[in-house]
């Protein structure tokens, strides 16, 4: 894709911990704030956002491993480094 423009292309799995109050104010921060989500739920009426805050509550409910009732979730994601010629 970037051909001759790129001198080099390195990639590294990495590893970040969603960690925020609770799983309801994570629901609430990425319900105000960041654009996907916000679309989502601004597409939906209200037995709509309901059932997709739900959804989200139960995945994090799968994932969290915090013991307290803050929210620590962890995901695997790529780094991408490309370097322009």
């Amino acid at each position: 894709m970037f051909g001759n423009a790129a001198a080099s292309i390195k990639s590294e799995r990495r590893n970040f911990v969603f960690r925020y109050r609770s799983p309801e104010h994570f629901v609430e921060v990425f319900k105000s704030y960041y654009g996907p989500m916000l679309k989502a739920f601004a597409a939906l009426d209200e037995a709509g956002q309901q059932g997709l805050r739900s959804d989200l509550l139960a995945l994090i409910a799968k994932m969290n491993r915090a013991e307290d009732g803050t929210m620590a979730v962890p995901s695997e994601y790529l780094e991408v480094v490309i370097t322009k010629r």
